[in-house]
């Protein structure tokens, strides 16, 4: 699957990647990523999970051929 991620996540994963997961959902996904770089735990607890450009909940079935974004809070100004 391929992972985008965005804002400060960029600071501990590449912008976009493939990633070789068994992971049934987005928890599990979750999860994969948490262990793959544990200091970016806090800010994976607060991030958005989007499927094709389509916000899901941490239940949601994902597939080997996804596009996953994975996007932090953010504010503006």
């Amino acid at each position: 699957m391929t992972i985008e991620v965005f804002a400060v996540l960029k600071d501990y994963f590449q912008k976009e990647f493939q990633l070789q997961s068994s992971a049934k959902n987005i928890s599990e996904l979750k999860l994969q990523l948490t262990r793959q770089n544990p200091e970016a735990a806090n800010v994976l607890d607060l991030c958005r999970f989007a499927v094709h450009d389509e916000f899901v909940d941490q239940n949601f079935s994902i597939n080997p051929n996804d596009t996953i974004s994975v996007i932090p809070p953010s504010s503006g100004g």
